[in-house]
C-alpha cells in the first residue's frame, strides 16, 4: 500500500467518511491485483462483498468532501472554493481522437504515478485547457476528477479577488495549501481574471501581485492531485504562466462526427422515429459548441414530451435547430 493511500485512509477514518473508505478499499484491491498479489486481492475483494453492518456509534459521513476545511478569506470568512465529490460530476465527453488521447494520457499517468515515481518520473499534474466558450473545458476538468476518483475543488474568483493590499495573493495561497493537504482536482475556471499578461499592463498593484503569486505557486506546485486551468482567450494569459503547465491543449469545437455522436448520445433515452438524417442535422450545427448541440437535442426531446408525444422525429430536431439559430449567431446559415 502506498504512503498516499495510507494517508487518505487515515484522513477518511478521521473524518468519518464511509464513501471515502469504500472507494479507497476498492482502490487497494485494484492495486494489489495489478502488482500480482492475486490471492490477497481475491481475499480482500471477498471481504468487501460481505454484508456490511452499520454501527450507530459511527459519526455521520462527511459527504465525500473530506476537504471539510475549505479555505476562507481572512477578512470576511467567505469560502474561497466550492467542493464537488467525484460521484456527482458530469464526465461523458465526445471529443476528436487527438483531444481524447490527451485527456487519457493525463488519467493514465495519474493512475501510474507511483510506478513513474519509482523511475524518477513525474506525471503530468498541471494542465491548461483552452478553446471557445461551451466547448467542454470545464467538463474536461470534471471528467479528470471522475476518472481519477478525486473530488473537484473549484476556485471562487469572486471571493478570492480583494482590493486590499496583498489579500488576493494570500487567498490564493490558502487555496493551494488546501489542495496540498487533500488530493483533489483544483479547478481555476476561466483563469483570465487572475492570470492576465503583465505586458502592456499599466497596473502595478493587486492584479500584478496576484499574477506573480500564481506564477510562484505554480512553480512550487507539489500537491498530490491535479491542477486544471481553463481559458477562452489563451492569448491574454501571461506568457510566463504557460511554462508552468505540464500540458497545454485545446478543447476544440466539435466536428461533423462529434456533432452526430453528441446528438445521438443526448437522445439515447428517448424513442426516435427513423429515418433521421444525422449528417444533415450535423451539417446545420457545424461551427457551434458542444453545449449548443446538446441544447438542440434536449430542446427537441422536451418539446415532444410537453406535447404529450413519445417519439422524436427529424422534424422536431429541425425545428429545435431553427430555434437555436435565432438566438445563436454561429448557427445562422448564409
Amino acid at each position: 500500500m502506498t504512503a498516499d493511500i495510507l494517508k487518505r485512509v487515515v484522513r477518511a477514518i478521521s473524518n468519518g467518511s464511509q464513501p471515502d473508505l469504500e472507494r479507497l478499499a476498492t482502490r487497494i484491491v485494484d492495486n494489489e491485483r495489478r502488482t500480482g498479489h492475486t490471492k490477497l486481492a481475491a481475499e480482500l475483494d471477498a471481504i468487501l462483498k460481505q454484508p456490511r453492518q452499520r454501527s450507530s456509534s459511527l459519526r455521520p459521513a462527511v459527504p465525500d468532501l473530506a476537504l471539510a476545511q475549505l479555505p476562507v478569506s481572512k477578512r470576511h470568512g467567505d469560502s474561497l472554493a466550492e467542493l464537488f465529490p467525484a460521484e456527482v460530476l458530469e464526465h461523458h465527453m465526445v471529443l476528436p481522437a487527438a483531444t481524447e488521447a490527451s485527456f487519457a494520457r493525463i488519467e493514465a499517468e495519474y493512475a501510474a504515478r507511483d510506478r513513474l515515481g519509482a523511475h524518477g518520473l513525474r506525471p503530468r499534474k498541471t494542465i491548461l485547457l483552452y478553446g471557445p466558450p461551451g466547448c467542454g473545458k470545464s467538463l474536461g476538468a470534471k471528467r479528470l476528477a471522475w476518472n481519477t476518483g478525486l473530488p473537484l475543488m473549484k476556485v471562487r474568483f469572486d471571493a478570492l479577488i480583494s482590493s486590499y493590499f496583498g489579500e488576493s495573493a494570500a487567498n490564493l495561497r490558502s487555496i493551494f495549501t488546501a489542495a496540498r493537504e487533500k488530493p483533489c482536482v483544483l479547478l481555476l475556471d476561466e483563469c483570465d481574471s487572475i492570470a492576465r499578461s503583465r505586458v502592456n499592463s499599466k497596473d502595478i498593484g493587486e492584479a500584478s501581485r496576484i499574477v506573480n503569486s500564481l506564477l510562484q505557486l505554480m512553480e512550487d506546485y507539489d500537491a498530490p492531485g491535479l491542477l486544471v486551468a481553463t481559458t477562452n482567450i489563451e492569448s491574454s494569459l501571461d506568457v510566463a504562466l504557460f511554462r508552468r503547465f505540464d500540458d497545454v491543449f485545446e478543447v476544440p469545437l466539435p466536428g461533423l462526427e462529434e456533432i452526430k455522436r453528441l446528438l445521438y448520445t443526448t437522445l439515447c433515452a428517448v424513442k426516435l422515429e427513423e429515418p433521421i438524417s444525422w449528417d444533415q442535422l450535423a451539417t446545420r450545427l457545424m461551427g457551434t459548441s458542444a453545449a449548443v448541440v446538446v441544447k438542440a437535442a434536449q430542446d427537441a426531446a422536451k418539446s415532444v414530451v410537453l406535447r404529450g408525444g413519445k417519439v422524436v422525429t427529424q422534424v422536431h430536431l429541425e425545428q429545435a435547430i431553427d430555434e437555436i439559430r435565432k438566438s445563436h449567431p454561429a448557427v445562422r446559415e448564409s
